[in-house]
């Protein structure tokens, strides 16, 4: 059985950090993709960052500059460092990975997720 089990989500102040990560266990294959999706209240859930296997990323324009993905192929973990967080980055983040596909899109979503984690960002 495939898990995903996140951590390092909580409560903090605009301009603050946090480091999500996330630990994908049960899967023999090799994961191609890995990455962050968050979904405000209200919202539709949306794509923050992904990164490949080769440790080729994507951002979200929103979060560019800001967020970093990184992964340990090794450990099949894989890293979201938030820096200048702001209240519009509250959101639950939810980690995800495919063994199979490469990019990620409405109609084509990853094939595994985690439970999600809260962030929350006060002004």
């Amino acid at each position: 059985q495939v898990q995903l089990v996140e951590s390092g989500g909580g409560l903090v102040q605009a301009g603050g950090s946090l480091r999500l990560s996330c630990a994908v266990s049960g899967i023999t294959l090799s994961i191609n993709t890995m990455g962050w999706y968050r979904q405000a209240p209200g919202k539709e859930r949306e794509l923050v960052a992904s990164i490949l296997s080769g440790r080729s990323t994507n951002y979200a324009d929103s979060v560019k500059g800001r967020f970093t993905i990184s992964r340990d192929n090794a450990k099949n973990t894989v890293y979201l460092q938030m820096n200048s967080l702001k209240p519009e980055d509250t959101a639950v983040y939810y980690c995800a990975a495919d063994p199979w596909r490469t990019t990620w899109g409405p109609s084509n979503l990853p094939r595994y997720w985690g439970q999600g984690t809260q962030v929350t960002v006060s002004s």
